[in-house]
């Protein structure tokens, strides 16, 4: 048990910083595209506090690090206005990818300085793993998770507002009718298709090896074990 409240101090701070990330990444380029909504709601602030949802950035994770679960959760949207963006349908696909986008850049930097921890740092013991390294491991695999899992092309994640800005006018309105019934077909669809299992985690494995090639490319030989 003090090894998993340990495994869920360790979770839910970089979890944090991957969801705060995540939120004011869509504020900044949203004011760059024209739309200072963010800003003039004091949201482009990396202050956990200003974004802090409790159940979606707190409980929700808690609960899932405890059960050994996938760990992800959310905060509190950054408000976006499209209307005011100079081009509102492609300002919006921009401002949709900057919080993924920002995830992956977040794990780049976390898979990097791993392989450098690994390189330069204290040699590890392989029946002791370091508390740094296990936290560098799980910040990797969760910003690799929400990104992909916000790339989903279901209202109201990012991807949907990609989707709808590749779509023609016709279809990109039709497609906005679903908007007010996202959360009814993300509760009924993923229990029943296993979307999580079947779509979002194959993907996240695959990228997650990717960041760790790069690990270990850097590391050199320099690997415990």
């Amino acid at each position: 048990m003090q090894e998993t409240l340990i495994l869920a101090a360790l979770i839910i701070p970089g979890l944090v910083i991957a969801i705060v990330f995540h939120e004011v990444a869509h504020g900044w380029v949203a004011l760059m595209l024209g739309d200072p909504t963010a800003k003039e709601q004091r949201r482009l602030s990396l202050n956990p506090i200003r974004h802090v949802d409790v159940f979606g950035t707190l409980i929700l994770p808690g609960f899932l690090a405890l059960s050994g679960a996938p760990v992800f959760g959310w905060a509190k949207p950054v408000p976006v206005n499209k209307w005011r963006l100079r081009n509102p349908r492609y300002g919006m696909m921009a401002v949709a990818a900057a919080g993924p986008g920002t995830n992956f850049v977040l794990a780049l930097i976390a898979a990097v300085f791993l392989g450098a921890f690994l390189r330069f740092g204290t040699p590890l013991d392989p029946a002791a793993p370091n508390l740094l390294l296990v936290a560098a491991l799980n910040f990797i695999a969760m910003n690799i998770f929400l990104a992909l899992f916000n790339m989903l092309p279901i209202p109201p994640f990012d991807g949907s507002h990609i989707v709808e800005g590749l779509l023609p006018p016709a279809g990109a309105r039709v497609y906005d009718r679903l908007r007010p019934f996202g959360f009814m077909l993300v509760f009924g669809l993923f229990p029943e298709l296993r979307l999580i299992e079947r779509v979002v985690l194959p993907p996240v494995e695959w990228v997650q090896g990717q960041y760790m090639s790069l690990a270990m490319w850097i590391a050199g030989n320099n690997l415990p074990g």
